[in-house]
């Protein structure tokens, strides 16, 4: 799901432990390409944390350099260090896979960009014969946001998603009860959820196969993305990662952060649900960005924005940096885990940030400032 600007007070502190991670002396990113040292990163990196992070973490490479920074902790009272190659969910930068496998489908000519809805799921929303694969795509589709449908945190009421199973179809539903966000589609954007929730129907339609599947044969297998999963139903994160949070209310007043990391992420499905690394995030932008996995014209129209003036195109987002360049990739909110993963044009310099948020403050500009030093120096 995409980041929200929000502030949530959460009822405890957060006390900072600091672990870098270098792969040698040689390994500092940007030495000849502008790029801070590890000092400078980490001194952001444990800013993050001291302002609203339960634990964090970023890598950087440069070329053949890599640096590895974390700060924080895994778990909260704990002293257990965040994973530098740990995993975590990455929310919305699972639609840049959809958006990939939906645009190469195009490119084999089993679907148009232009095909409406109703050709693939009759009577899955209203004004389906308007509304377009393009649409869905690029946020132009006027579809209600099904995420607002939801309980959400700090309502107490959250947690009885934790072990709930979700279909697209009951989710989609719940959003076409509500009027559309612009009658005209194609005009106006309005980032919702519903839109990916019915193009990995659109996939299967397509394909005969699960959206889960077409991703790991077409992506996840080709680039040996080992540490990258669609866990479907299943609630457990593999392998080495931090632990996630939700701020609930406590009937006394204020609020508690609660361990959320075990939840069914049907809650998110072709919307969100994935679960990777920075490496593997790093790796797959490359393979997107260098034309491996699509051909120049439909990376084009992946890169075109979906409407004037707003970086985000056809499931790909971009962003200016302090030093004028543009970087393009994605970043995600999964709740429990926010993630953002970017690389320069020429694949140069790739940059992943992912951090627990203890939901104290809304972290973007802190970010934003991290990934300006790591590009831009």
């Amino acid at each position: 799901m995409q980041r929200v600007r929000r502030v949530l007070v959460a009822a405890s502190t957060v006390v900072a432990v600091v672990a870098v991670v270098a792969g040698s002396a040689a390994a500092v990113p940007g030495r000849g390409g502008g790029a801070p040292g590890p000092a400078g990163l980490q001194e952001k990196l444990d800013g993050l944390v001291a302002e609203g992070a339960v634990g964090a973490l970023v890598e950087v490479r440069d070329g053949r350099q890599v640096w590895r920074g974390t700060s924080g902790v895994a778990e909260r009272d704990t002293a257990r260090a965040v994973p530098a190659r740990g995993r975590f969910r990455i929310g919305s930068i699972t639609k840049t896979f959809v958006a990939t496998v939906v645009l190469q489908l195009v490119g084999e000519g089993r679907l148009r960009l232009d095909d409406p809805v109703e050709a693939w799921l009759p009577r899955a929303v209203p004004d389906g014969r308007r509304i377009t694969v393009r649409h869905l795509l690029g946020h132009t589709s006027g579809l209600y946001d099904y995420k607002r449908t939801l309980t959400v945190p700090p309502d107490p009421a959250f947690l009885d998603y934790r072990h709930r199973t979700w279909t697209p179809e009951e989710q989609i539903a719940r959003a076409a009860a509500h009027p559309p966000t612009s009658t005209r589609p194609g005009t106006v954007y309005a980032y919702s959820n519903t839109g990916y929730l019915l193009l990995g129907r659109i996939i299967e339609q397509a394909t005969g196969r699960p959206y889960a599947q077409e991703i790991g044969r077409r992506i996840l297998r080709p680039l040996r993305l080992h540490a990258t999963s669609l866990p479907g139903t299943y609630p457990r994160i593999h392998g080495a990662h931090p632990r996630g949070y939700v701020p609930i209310e406590q009937e006394g007043g204020g609020t508690r952060l609660v361990d959320f990391t075990e939840m069914n992420p049907s809650l998110f499905g072709a919307s969100g649900e994935m679960i990777s690394t920075a490496r593997d995030l790093d790796r797959f932008l490359a393979a997107l960005l260098g034309g491996r996995l699509l051909p120049d014209r439909l990376l084009a129209e992946m890169r075109a924005p979906a409407v004037p003036e707003r970086a985000y195109g056809l499931g790909l987002a971009w962003k200016e940096t302090a030093c004028g360049s543009t970087v393009y990739g994605n970043d995600g909110d999964a709740m429990t885990y926010q993630s953002w993963s970017f690389t320069t044009p020429d694949l140069r310099r790739h940059v992943t940030v992912a951090l627990t948020p203890d939901h104290r403050a809304d972290l973007d500009d802190s970010v934003d400032a991290l990934l300006d030093a790591a590009f831009c120096g």
